[in-house]
Parts: structure tokens; C-alpha cells; sequence
């Protein structure tokens, strides 16, 4: 033990007398290590992120798309056709499916006294509010009746009532989308951005036979596609079963040809999701653990330096009795001193770097606490490492040689 604690003051004193060096050495473990902590955080709080936009989307959504079919093998048949009456009948014969809605949408211009604005008008049902877990700031839903009698009513979301009204309650006012007014009944509660890009907040939305009627004219019943929701998340692989045999039977699609519509989980949105980030956390850890590895090839280039310098040094030690033993752990635990300084220093920017980047970003961002052990961890394993070779060779120098060095 005796031994041990002289070589780590033997250590430090070297340390201390080559602050310059030192400090050097120890910055590029610093910067890999703050790298490590940052990007395991960055890397947490972004897959954390875009899977609370994907459970955003609903519960046990399942969206069921058109798709080309083939005819000949060769030539296309076109898109396929989704209706209204494709969803009534999911919701009918498909037992593992609790709501359907139908979804029809556009780019239009709506104006509201002297004011307008270029937004995203939808056509949708009732069912669409609580598959999508969209509600009301203020106002009320249209009702039944509405749908039916294609009424001139819609709902807007926060973007657009602010543009069209400002700070005034649009609630019960008239605005004009195409050439029909129409009655504001409610506002939409803020809800941001989607996981494909839409600003869910500048929108309207308005029974979908009042769309077809006045805003964009499509064939009877026709809708660009429809949004299912499955009676729980163990089910909703079999709802997606259930729909597409539905939609077979509908559109007589025999059984040994593919399907003309495609079929889309919220679970394989997350899945998708998962693997995208995991790549993402990988590639950056790698581009960090670099950042690590060239720290480390820093302290052993610095440690073969100051090898170099204190060959007299090495040999008088020698002469008056220290073994290979005391010189390799004297310049090892140079090196892992080094390196563990660096370390510690490393995780508190990584540490303050996280939180800034938490609050620029708005995300509720933390370093993870195994981040820190592990960084904590390599950065020591990195002064062993790369530490071994100067002090192998310190070690193993002819006292006699040494000495005549000048």
C-alpha cells in the first residue's frame, strides 16, 4: 500500500509540474466524455419525443390506405377506392374495431371579414375526434343531424383562429370557406406538430358530406382513407386482419392477389420509429466514442513525451533500488489519473451541456445516470490502455542508458 500511494504522489507531482501539458491532455477526454453524456441524452429525450407524437395519433389507430392493384401483371388498375360505406361496413362486421372514420382533405382559402388565411380544410365524421384524441378548447362538436343534412358548420383549430380572429372568440362566427359561409362551433385544443410533418393547429374540420358538398366534389361516398380504431392494443393485429378480409369481400379481391388497400398500425409507426432512433443513437455514440478513442491516443502521445523527458529521472530511480514494477505503476497511474480528471471534468460539461440543450430545445431533457458510470468507466479504461505502452516502456529502460541521457 506503502508503494502504491508513493507512486500516486510521484504521479501527481508530475502532473503538477506540467499544468500546460496536462490540461491539454486532459481536454480531449473532456470533450468525448461531455460528447458521450450529451448524445445519450439528446439521443433519449428525441426517441422519447417523437414516440409521445406517435401515441398522440390515438389509441389502436389503425389507417387504412388505397393502393394500386394489378390486372395483367403488368398494368395498373389504378388507385382503389375507399368509401364511406367501406368504413360502415368495417365497423359492422369487423369485431375487433370500435370506430371508424372517414377522411378527406384539401388546401383552401377561408376568410373571415377583412382577414384570410391558406389552411388545411378536412372532411371527417364524428368518430374522428375521439380516435385522433382531438378536443374542444371551446365551443361544441356539430351532431348527427349536421352530417346528414350537410350543414355549414366546422371546427378550427388554434393557428386559424388566431390569424382569422385574433384574440377575439370565434365561437358562433361566420367564415367563408370557398364560396359558402359557414358557422364556427368550436376551437380545436392545441396539440403541435404530427409525427408526418402537419401542423395539427391550422386546420378546419367540417362534416365530410359538407366538404364533398361545398368545398371539393368527389364521387359519392368516396374518402382519400380511412382511420380505424381497434377495441384494444392486443387486438389490433386482428383488426387489421378483419379489415382487410372486409375489404376483399367489398371489392372482390380473391384471395392469391394483393389487396387494394394497405393496411397501417400505430404499432408499426413505433416500431418504425425505434429502429430509425437506434440507428441514430448508434451513429452518434460512435462519432463520441471517436471523440474518446483520439482522447486517448492523446494522453499516450503526451505519456511517450514525458517518458522521453524523464529518462534521467527514470534511471536514478532505478539505480536506488525502484523495480519495472514501480515504474509501470508510477506512469500508469499518470495516465489513468489523466485520463479519470478528464473524465469527471467531461461529465459536468456534459452534464451543463445537456441542460442547455434541454432548455433551448424545450424537451425535458436529464443525463442518464448509467451514461455517467460508463463514461466514467471508459475514461479509466482509456488511461489503462493507452497508458500501458509509455509505461511499459519506462519500465523497461537500462538504468545505465537512462542514466547517461542528458
Amino acid at each position: 500500500m506503502t508503494l502504491l500511494l508513493n507512486a500516486v504522489r510521484l504521479a501527481l507531482g508530475a502532473i503538477a509540474r506540467n499544468k500546460t501539458r496536462a490540461a491539454l491532455t486532459v481536454l480531449g477526454i473532456l470533450i468525448g466524455v461531455a460528447a458521450v453524456v450529451s448524445v445519450t441524452a439528446l439521443g433519449s429525450a428525441a426517441s422519447a419525443q417523437v414516440a409521445g407524437q406517435i401515441d398522440s395519433i390515438g389509441t389502436n389507430v389503425l389507417f387504412v390506405f388505397p393502393q394500386p392493384t394489378q390486372t395483367s401483371g403488368v398494368r395498373s388498375k389504378g388507385i382503389g377506392r375507399i368509401t364511406e360505406a367501406d368504413g360502415r361496413a368495417i365497423l359492422r362486421e369487423a369485431v375487433s374495431v370500435n370506430a371508424v372514420a372517414a377522411y378527406l382533405q384539401t388546401m383552401g382559402q377561408v376568410v373571415a371579414g377583412e382577414k384570410n388565411a391558406q389552411t388545411q380544410i378536412i372532411g371527417t365524421n364524428l368518430a374522428y375526434f375521439p380516435i385522433r384524441k382531438f378536443k374542444l378548447e371551446s365551443g361544441e362538436l356539430w351532431t348527427e343531424a349536421d352530417e346528414t343534412l350537410k350543414t355549414k358548420v366546422c371546427i378550427i383549430g388554434a393557428v386559424v383562429a388566431e390569424r382569422l380572429f385574433g384574440t377575439e372568440d370565434p365561437v358562433g362566427q361566420t367564415i367563408r370557406i370557398g364560396r359558402a359561409p359557414h358557422r364556427v362551433l368550436g376551437v380545436l385544443t392545441k396539440r403541435g406538430t404530427s409525427p408526418f410533418g402537419e401542423d395539427e393547429d391550422d386546420r378546419i374540420l367540417m362534416p365530410i358530406g359538407s366538404f364533398r358538398a361545398r368545398v371539393m366534389k368527389t364521387a359519392p361516398g368516396r374518402a382519400d382513407y380511412l382511420i380505424a380504431q381497434a377495441t384494444s392494443d392486443q387486438t389490433t393485429d386482428r383488426a387489421a386482419k378483419q379489415i382487410d378480409a372486409v375489404m376483399r369481400q367489398r371489392h372482390r379481391i380473391p384471395p392469391d392477389r394483393d389487396s387494394d388497400v394497405d393496411i397501417r398500425t400505430q404499432a408499426e409507426f413505433r416500431e418504425k420509429q425505434e429502429q430509425i432512433s437506434s440507428v441514430l443513437r448508434t451513429l452518434l455514440l460512435g462519432v463520441a466514442c471517436v471523440s474518446l478513442v483520439v482522447g486517448g491516443i492523446g494522453v499516450m502521445n503526451i505519456m511517450l513525451v514525458s517518458v522521453a523527458e524523464r529518462t534521467r529521472e527514470i534511471g536514478i530511480r532505478m539505480s536506488i533500488g525502484a523495480r519495472e514494477g514501480d515504474i509501470l505503476t508510477q506512469f500508469l497511474i499518470e495516465a489513468v489519473a489523466l485520463s479519470l480528471l478528464g473524465g469527471l471534468l467531461g461529465m459536468l460539461a456534459g452534464v451543463g451541456l445537456t441542460l442547455g440543450l434541454g432548455r433551448a430545445l424545450d424537451w425535458p431533457m436529464a443525463p442518464s445516470p448509467v451514461a455517467l458510470l460508463i463514461a466514467m468507466g471508459t475514461s479509466g479504461a482509456i488511461g489503462v490502455v493507452f497508458g500501458y505502452l509509455p509505461a511499459r516502456r519506462a519500465a523497461r529502460m537500462d538504468p545505465i542508458d537512462a542514466l547517461r541521457t542528458d
